[in-house]
């Protein structure tokens, strides 16, 4: 199957989990078909909002065959698969390609630090070398806030140049709109998507893809219509009611508050479990998200799901 050439907005689903913490399998197919439903055009599951460095790698493989197997389009995800470890990274992605998965976001190895840009090189190389495929469509993933590791313009540019048809764009989470902005003036045609949507109208003038973002999860038709819109002549004031329901959101710990909002809006209280160390936000602390969440116009189909 052809890599895909993501554009618009692509979720990280959240990871749902059953009493035992194990994942719920049933629940996490059902959750991400409905998060198709409402407009994301793609999935970027076992990301960070996944919480896919808290799943072990058989899980990740067997979540992932559940998806396809009850009949979601491969072309349409896009897999986390950057471990600490070489081995991992390369066991995960030849399992994605293997399932015609449309690409594979991947992280930096994040444990050793500091290390150089050759160091980076060598690491993504070797994993391209040794996946061997020319279906491997590789996204760099870029949030040196949580992997204290991050993704230079040098290592970028290096890893186009060696693998044009490979390394075919990046997720860039950092929350620094400056580097967002010198990365789309330094790789044109490179597919770029900022981590929010509060930026996503600018960004998309100078040539972003869209967005990869956690409040997908929570606000998936808002923002795809702002995507397909971005052109629009009323587009800065399209922008304005998502960058707020992003602004209310970003002031809660992201995975909770995604869980928890939609175990309420959906009748699911399974999908506000978070695996430990995280913790599932209060009950009061729901209770005021939600309402400032509702105050900030975010509209909810639920019927659907």
């Amino acid at each position: 199957m052809a890599k895909t050439r993501f554009k618009g907005v692509l979720v990280p689903a959240v990871t749902p989990f059953d009493d035992k913490l194990d994942i719920d399998t049933a629940l996490f197919v059902k959750t991400c078909k409905w998060l198709l439903a409402q407009g994301a055009t793609g999935l970027a599951v076992f990301g960070t909002t996944s919480e896919a460095n808290s799943l072990s790698i058989s899980e990740r493989k067997r979540a992932l065959e559940a998806l396809i197997e009850a009949g979601i389009d491969p072309s349409l995800l896009l897999p986390g698969t950057g471990c600490s470890a070489l081995p991992d990274t390369v066991e995960l992605t030849k399992h994605a390609v293997s399932l015609g998965c449309g690409g594979v976001l991947m992280l930096p190895p994040f444990y050793y630090k500091p290390v150089s840009v050759d160091g980076l090189y060598a690491f993504y190389s070797e994993v391209i070398e040794r996946v061997g495929s020319a279906d491997l469509g590789l996204w760099l993933y870029h949030i040196p806030q949580m992997t204290g590791v991050a993704i230079p313009h040098d290592l970028i540019e290096m890893l186009i140049k060696r693998y044009p048809d490979t390394v075919l764009g990046i997720k860039d989470s950092s929350g620094d709109w400056p580097n967002t902005e010198a990365m789309l003036t330094r790789f044109p045609g490179f597919g770029i998507f900022p981590s929010s949507e509060g930026v996503l109208v600018k960004a998309m003038r100078l040539g972003a893809s869209g967005c990869i973002t956690a409040s997908g999860n929570i606000n998936a038709a808002g923002i795809r219509s702002l995507v397909d819109h971005w052109q629009a002549p009323d587009a800065d004031e399209r922008q304005k009611p998502v960058a707020m329901v992003r602004d209310v959101f970003s002031k809660f710990p992201l995975i909770p508050a995604a869980k928890a909002v939609l175990a309420h809006k959906l009748g699911q209280p399974g999908l506000a479990k978070v695996r430990p160390p995280l913790s599932q936000l209060t009950s009061e602390q729901t209770t005021d998200l939600l309402g400032k969440l509702d105050a900030a116009g975010l509209a909810f189909a639920p019927a659907a799901f």
